[in-house]
């Protein structure tokens, strides 16, 4: 009798994909940061703005689209007015601003709609095409006076308890004076403190002949540099893993093609090029795609790299020119979540060299546990067929999912 030939060897790889493959059915639209923007102007006067993504209301945001300008116009006046009471609560419980000497303050905010990523500036346009297609946010704005006195502002961004967790949030705390930034920001994750914007460079509005040279004891220095740089690799590597799921199944199709250490490297750098490069140029305000194109093309990048990997059984160079280009749409996607322009040259790059090693160290960490995952099966034929192609099947499916959500629903 002919021995039956011992079952293939099954990789955690495939179950993890499973896994990812369900979950992608159901959150596919990460939520932004929270921007806090204080802006301090001559004679005194303040503003701070923070943006909420109505999303965060929900109890699953990342499955909830967007919020257009036309589905805002037809709310009723108690819906509107419910979504603003609630964005007033939401703030209130995440949020303390501090003031020295006198501690904290709870501002009352005034709320509106308005545009996704603009620090709160309203509908510029005519065209009811754009204005249909644009991502809102609500925009809380409180305005007051800085009195003589007051010597620092900071915010805490407060650790949250699990009933009232809600979308994962980082917090981003950007001032301005005389309407130039001040050249250090802070990213805060729950629990963390801002450092402590000295208020008294308000007496230099106060100056014989008007002058209000904001540059004056705003800079920032090599220990600012270190402390924001380190936050932002965290912030980096937190939007791939856990939060960046359309991120982590591209990485993965991309690791599938092969488990070779050059193509691999080669290949992850092709796309970390491409996403800093196109994650610059949108911080800078240099670049703009709205979600509604960006987020589809990405699912659809997801299904052209499963595919492949389907149809073609050898990895070749070209790839790394699909994935360079892919890595330049998914850069856009990264800007949309963070929500954040960055306005001053020297936080601009310490930020992103910080936000793309975190999100080279996410990727690098996908790659290491799907190596792990699969090191036992040596057989490349084993490994195509129970590995390589069902893998791929399940991410394709999750793109054509994105793909199908993302713009018909």
């Amino acid at each position: 009798m002919t021995p039956r030939p011992s079952p293939p060897v099954r990789s955690p790889l495939a179950a993890l994909l499973l896994v990812l493959a369900l979950a992608a059915s159901v959150w596919s639209h990460p939520v932004p940061d929270l921007p806090v923007r204080s802006h301090f102007n001559p004679g005194g006067g303040a503003e701070i703005r923070v943006e909420v993504d109505p999303r965060c209301f929900e109890a699953d945001p990342e499955t909830v689209d967007y919020f257009q300008k036309d589905k805002i116009e037809s709310l009723s006046g108690d819906e509107v007015k419910k979504m603003k009471e609630r964005a007033d609560v939401f703030i209130r419980e995440r949020l303390r601003f501090l003031f020295d000497p006198i501690g904290e303050v709870k501002p009352e905010f005034v709320w509106e709609f308005q545009k996704l990523g603009d620090g709160g500036v309203p509908f510029e346009t005519d065209d009811k095409a754009l204005l249909k297609g644009s991502e809102t946010v609500l925009v809380g704005s409180w305005k007051a006076t800085v009195v003589a006195g007051m010597t620092g502002y900071r915010i805490e961004a407060l650790a949250m308890t699990p009933e009232k967790m809600g979308a994962p949030l980082n917090v981003m705390f950007l001032n301005f004076i005389g309407g130039r930034p001040v050249e250090r920001y802070a990213v805060l994750f729950p629990g963390e403190t801002s450092f402590t914007l000295d208020l008294t460079e308000q007496e230099i509005f106060a100056a014989p002949g008007g002058r209000t040279d904001a540059s004056v004891g705003v800079q920032a220095r090599p220990g600012d540099w270190l402390s924001l740089f380190g936050s932002e690799i965290k912030r980096g590597f937190t939007h791939v893993i856990p939060h960046g799921l359309d991120h982590i199944l591209f990485v993965l199709g991309v690791f599938l093609m092969t488990r070779k250490w050059k193509p691999l490297l080669l290949q992850i750098s092709a796309f970390t090029v491409a996403h800093t490069l196109t994650l610059w140029l949108a911080s800078a305000g240099i670049v703009r795609m709205p979600a509604r194109i960006v987020e589809p093309v990405i699912a659809a990048s997801i299904v052209a790299i499963a595919l492949e990997n389907i149809f073609h059984q050898k990895y070749t160079h070209w790839r790394l020119l699909v994935v360079f280009a892919f890595g330049l749409i998914h850069g856009l996607g990264f800007a949309g979540v963070m929500s954040t322009r960055l306005d001053s040259n020297s936080s601009l790059i310490v930020g992103l060299l910080g936000i793309n090693v975190g999100v080279e160290l996410g990727q690098l960490a996908v790659i290491l546990i799907a190596l792990l995952a699969t090191c036992r099966i040596s057989s490349a034929a084993s490994y195509r067929k129970y590995v390589v192609v069902p893998g791929s099947i399940l991410i394709a499916l999750a793109g054509i999912w994105w793909v199908i959500e993302r713009t018909l629903l």
